[in-house]
């Protein structure tokens, strides 16, 4: 008698930051949502309560108490999403792993459809927004940052795109072996590669609760984004470094004429002085323009030998 296989277990890792109000309904609305579905698959639940200030942590365990397929993972304090990220990460034991936020932004719904496609072969399905409800600056900053990331990073990474996705355990294993402290987990996963595609969705408005990014967090995620997967700022440097160089050798080739047709409207002394300046400047930014290429080098090379 042949065996039955195993069914396909699927991680869903929750990062939380203040969701006290809509813990519990995220909780039954993914729940029976993947239960309806008929998808074949077990399900496991992985809470990261990113030290949160409110009873989120409180709520979390009186589920865990009542569902042996959830687990919480609870923080000293609040390190950050990508963090909360990767800890639920480092935990999945699934074939899969679901990453979705729980303030019901990110819909139960399309869960379901990014494992139906993951079923067919895919390594990461991605829930790509057509459109959300989020305020203008929100809407206006994400554009841009996009467009941004689109023009200096070496990689793909698709616009319209949170971390709602699902990645398979190839990836999941490939991202765990990354060497960062300061993650973006979207540009991690375009790197590793594999067979990718999306799903569309509509994002839906906040159940409750604030967003935990606030501008702050927002510009250093941009950062970390840019400086991560990018060596257009170090090229950037480095032009201004060949440009203040060039302007200061022409000055020197301007002074030395000057002093040859009319050396009565040259000041003796301050012009060398200024110039040199000039000039070993342009050199200094030119030097560390190339310490930073070699650095973010050595970076790219530990982050290909760890992944492979």
């Amino acid at each position: 008698m042949t065996p039955t296989p195993a069914r396909p277990l699927v991680s869903f890792v929750l990062p939380s930051y203040n969701e006290a109000g809509s813990v519990d309904l995220f909780y039954r609305t993914l729940v029976d949502t993947v239960e309806e579905a008929d998808l074949d698959v077990d399900m496991e639940l992985i809470y990261v309560n990113d030290g949160s200030r409110d009873d989120t942590l409180q709520k979390l365990l009186a589920i865990a108490a009542e569902d042996d397929r959830v687990q919480v993972i609870d923080f000293s304090r609040n390190f950050g999403h990508q963090i909360a990220v990767t800890a639920g990460l480092d935990h999945a034991r699934g074939d899969a792993a679901v990453i979705m936020d729980t303030d019901l932004q990110d819909p139960p719904r399309v869960a379901v459809e990014l494992i139906r496609t993951w079923r067919e072969g895919y390594n990461v399905v991605y829930a790509q927004r057509r459109t959300r409800k989020d305020t203008f600056f929100k809407k206006v900053t994400a554009d841009v940052f996009y467009r941004v990331l689109q023009l200096v990073a070496e990689i793909e990474i698709p616009r319209n795109t949170g971390d709602f996705r699902l990645i398979d355990r190839k990836v999941i294993d490939a991202i765990r072996r990354f060497p960062e402290r300061n993650r973006f987990l979207r540009g991690m996963v375009s790197y590793v590669g594999f067979r990718q595609t999306s799903v569309q969705f509509d994002r839906d408005e906040r159940h409750a609760g604030e967003t935990g990014y606030p501008l702050r967090k927002m510009l250093k995620f941009a950062a970390d984004g840019i400086l991560g997967f990018s060596t257009f700022p170090l090229k950037l440097i480095q032009l201004v470094g060949w440009i203040v160089s060039a302007i200061s050798a022409l000055l020197v080739v301007y002074v030395l004429i000057s002093r040859l047709v009319a050396p009565e409207n040259t000041v003796p002394g301050w012009t060398f002085t200024v110039i040199a300046i000039l000039f070993v400047g342009g050199v200094q930014i030119i030097m560390l323009s190339v310490l930073g290429a070699t650095s973010g080098a050595s970076t790219t090379r530990c982050r290909t030998v760890r992944s492979t």
